[in-house]
């Protein structure tokens, strides 16, 4: 309901101007009316509409807009459409969607629909042209080799390239080595945090005893400071009656 009450509104607020427009267009000798009906609309999209953030840093995405005035109840803003943006091309480095110990699955960078888009794969090789792959699919899955290769995907729309990310794939020799040195990796890590622990636990032990001896040894002091003050209590009770006696016998 709150977005059919947007779509009312924001057709309410831009009707006049595209009726006005319309009829310009139909009598004779109404340019000038109607390129003036043209900057009233463009103030209305610059007032009246708010474009949000891109969903992207690089490459393509979408962007909501949103409707600053006229929202149903209370609301500030509320959305009546989206629109494409786009970011710089170069997206640098990206992560394969899965990857096992014998084969990667990569991705281009587009929007829905994936058939607007002319996807170009490449192998890039250091002082030599880059390869193209007959493959012009958005996702494609290829196989690890004995040495490592870098692909990059080209994203076009109308023969320019709006979005472009590289891909590392390593050779399965590289893998092999990396999976030993990741075990060693996270063993010393284990190693690490269970010394971490038995320190931690070492220190609150000794923590607790120290504790208890303090308390022990007030406990103690406590008793002594309260024997000597019952003594001390005594004497002075003795001298008391000693000298009421003596008074007495006078």
């Amino acid at each position: 309901m709150a977005g059919r009450a947007c779509g009312e509104a924001l057709l309410l607020l831009l009707l006049p101007p595209l009726l006005t427009a319309l009829l310009d267009a139909e009598l004779p000798g109404s340019g000038d009316e109607s390129e003036r009906a043209e900057p009233d609309l463009n103030a209305l999209e610059s007032t009246a509409l708010e474009f949000g953030e891109c969903t992207v840093t690089c490459g393509i995405g979408i962007q909501e807009i949103l409707l600053t005035s006229g929202c149903p109840g209370d609301e500030a803003k509320c959305i009546v459409g989206v629109k494409e943006c786009h970011g710089p091309v170069d997206c640098g480095w990206g992560r394969p969607i899965s990857e096992n110990s014998s084969s990667v699955m990569m991705t281009c960078i587009y929007i829905s629909p994936e058939n607007r888009f002319k996807y170009v794969w490449k192998i890039l090789t250091s002082d030599k042209p880059a390869s193209i792959l007959p493959n012009d699919s958005a996702v494609v899955v290829v196989h690890r080799d004995t040495r490592s290769v870098t692909y990059q995907c080209e994203t076009q729309e109308n023969g320019s390239i709006i979005a472009s990310v590289k891909y590392t794939v390593n050779a399965t020799t590289e893998l092999k080595t990396k999976q030993p040195m990741r075990k060693e990796r996270g063993q010393s890590r284990r190693r690490r945090a269970d010394g971490i622990l038995i320190f931690c636990v070492i220190t609150a032990v000794i923590m607790t005893i120290g504790v208890i001896f303090v308390v022990i040894f007030i406990i103690l002091r406590w008793a002594v400071v309260k024997t000597d003050l019952e003594s001390t209590n005594g004497q002075d009770d003795k001298k008391l009656t000693n000298q009421s006696s003596v008074s007495t016998m006078e």
